[in-house]
């Protein structure tokens, strides 16, 4: 018996291992089968991750190394959240790596690194003169859809991947109800459609043999993104900074601000639990005090 094991034995195990490259390419594969958010999983993999560990065996990706580098990425100007996608993402991939028994990973180099909160809480809601302002820019762009887009994501609160994906079958006018079978929460969820609502979906032009309630005219697919357009009505509404998911979060001030219960706002966004909705709770405060004038006025003191 050679002591130290047999090197051919070694040589073969050593030759066996992959690259992280390749991992990756196994990792892609997979999120392709299932992932409606493949693209963006593609990019962060190829912009941020690969440049760094592609070439490197994963037998030599070492925890202490994944820390450094990710403290690196933190001095780039990342956004947090965007920080926090590329951990996710190489975790991800040895976690499948552990799953599919890859030669050379025995661990996970990413697991017990601490991540860094996350705050996107932001206050930014809008006003009715602001909605105004933007209800006409929209009217004047060059793409048809916007003005759909903007208005429906404003009336139904939904998520504007919900709204871009979003199928005329899954449209009910006469229960005036809108089903998103997919949602966040990776459940499906039924939104209320207003009269405005309806009546801005009665506009809506639909293409022979297209599926999609809103879909870009000239591919009759959905929009990959509606970034171009957005930002020139949202600069010409003079709304500089207004981010298109602040859209969800004035419709949620809309409702509140109109009486209707945190409970029933949480329900119509799809919140999974309660502490999604609680952060609307402060704009809840006009409709608190008309409840105490109101029950001052009674007690008559």
């Amino acid at each position: 018996m050679i002591l130290g094991g047999n090197p051919a034995e070694k040589k073969a195990e050593r030759k066996a291992v992959p690259t992280y490259a390749e991992l990756a390419q196994q990792h892609l594969d997979y999120a392709k089968t299932y992932q409606r958010s493949y693209d963006t999983t593609e990019m962060y993999v190829r912009r941020h991750i690969l440049p760094r560990w592609g070439k490197t065996y994963v037998s030599d990706i070492t925890q202490s190394d994944v820390a450094t580098w990710l403290a690196d990425k933190g001095k780039e100007n990342l956004a947090p959240a965007t920080l926090e996608k590329i951990r996710i993402l190489l975790n991800r991939s040895f976690e499948l790596a552990l799953r599919w028994n890859t030669p050379g990973v025995l661990k996970n180099p990413v697991k017990g690194i601490p991540r860094k909160p996350i705050n996107n809480a932001r206050d930014r809601y809008l006003t009715t003169a602001e909605v105004k302002r933007l209800q006409a820019a929209v009217e004047e762009s060059r793409n048809p859809q916007l003005k759909f887009i903007i208005g429906l994501l404003l009336l139904t609160g939904a998520r504007v991947s919900e709204l871009l994906n979003a199928e005329w079958k899954n449209i009910n006018l006469e229960r005036r109800v809108w089903l998103i079978p997919t949602s966040k929460t990776g459940k499906p969820r039924h939104v209320p459609l207003s009269q405005p609502a309806i009546d801005l979906i009665g506009l809506v032009l639909r293409f022979k043999d297209c599926p999609y309630l809103l879909p870009n005219p000239e591919t009759l697919k959905p929009f990959v993104t509606i970034k171009h357009a957005w930002q020139t009505a949202r600069d010409a509404a003079k709304l500089p900074g207004l981010r298109i998911h602040d859209l969800r979060h004035s419709a949620a001030s809309f409702m509140i601000n109109a009486g209707i219960d945190l409970f029933a706002v949480g329900r119509v966004l799809g919140h999974a639990d309660h502490k999604s909705t609680m952060r609307y709770s402060h704009l809840a405060n006009d409709t608190l005090l008309a409840a105490v004038e109101a029950g001052a006025a009674k007690a008559g003191w």
